[in-house]
C-alpha cells in the first residue's frame, strides 16, 4: 500500500457553518455546510442531488451574524472558487456529497 502524502499548503480550521453555493450551470443556489476552511479553500457538504463536477466554478455565500453584518455592512461574505474534488464516500449515509473548493 502506498502512503498518502498531505498536499495542503495552508492550515485548515474545522468550521461547521451554513453556506449557500451558487452553481451557474444549474442557475440556482444549493444549501450546504462547511466542514473546514483555510485561506485558500474550503470543504463543504451539499445535497447529493447537486449537479456539480470537478472544474465547476461556484460562488460561495457565507452568511454573517447580525452583529458582524452591522460591522462589515454586508450580510454575507461571498467568495468565488473552483471545485477541485467531489467526494461521494458518505453519500448513502447522509445523502450528501463533499466538495473541495479552491478560492479564486
Amino acid at each position: 500500500m502506498g502512503t498518502f502524502v498531505e498536499q495542503r499548503q495552508e492550515n485548515r480550521t474545522s468550521l461547521s457553518w451554513p453556506v449557500s453555493v451558487w452553481l451557474p450551470e444549474a442557475n440556482r443556489f444549493f444549501n450546504g455546510r462547511s466542514s473546514n476552511i483555510s485561506k485558500v479553500g474550503v470543504f463543504i457538504k451539499v445535497p447529493m442531488t447537486t449537479p456539480v463536477r470537478p472544474g465547476s466554478v461556484v460562488e460561495l455565500n457565507f452568511p454573517r451574524t447580525t452583529t458582524l453584518a452591522r460591522q462589515k455592512s454586508q450580510f454575507a461574505r461571498i467568495k468565488r472558487g473552483k471545485v477541485v474534488r467531489v467526494e461521494r464516500r458518505d453519500t448513502l449515509e447522509n445523502a450528501s456529497i463533499g466538495l473541495g473548493i479552491v478560492f479564486e
